[in-house]
């Protein structure tokens, strides 16, 4: 059993949201390739138009999404005070976008335990990324996760 048991997910919503981190991240991709200006639920509709997301994992990634868009300053500000020696804007699409899909879920989705957030971002990165992005997005978002809080 995974870490995402204990909030009392089924098997089969565990699945939705791993499948709909995949397609957040899609989007994001798509979003970024685009210039990064459009509202990212506009790209989500843009997706819909060629690619089908069952019902069910749709309200998990407009979740993703919209957090990701309404703190993305704030997200990238905690990345980048982790990620030493990296500026964002350096990074890889896949890896920047990872990064933020973790990042959302551990500071923002408080439903979604931290090592679940982690352990699917990497997971997110072992499938989409480099060689060494699956490392290296474990390393920063340990960090963030350890990273003391202006507000606790």
């Amino acid at each position: 059993m995974t870490a995402d048991s204990t909030v009392g997910l089924s098997r089969r919503e565990r699945i939705d949201r791993t499948r709909s981190r995949g397609w957040a991240l899609q989007v994001l991709y798509r979003w970024e390739a685009g210039g990064g200006e459009t509202d990212l639920l506009e790209v989500l509709n843009e997706v819909e138009r060629t690619r089908r997301i069952a019902p069910r994992r749709r309200p998990w990634v407009k979740a993703i999404l919209r957090t990701i868009q309404e703190h993305r300053d704030e997200l990238d500000l905690a990345l980048s005070s982790v990620t030493r020696n990296w500026r964002l804007d350096r990074l890889s699409r896949i890896d920047r976008a990872v990064l933020r899909i973790g990042a959302a879920e551990l500071l923002h989705l408080e439903e979604v335990p931290p090592r679940v957030a982690i352990q699917e971002a990497v997971r997110l990165a072992e499938s989409y990324g480099g060689n060494d992005s699956a490392r290296f997005v474990n390393g920063v978002l340990d960090a963030l996760y350890h990273a003391p809080r202006p507000d606790a």
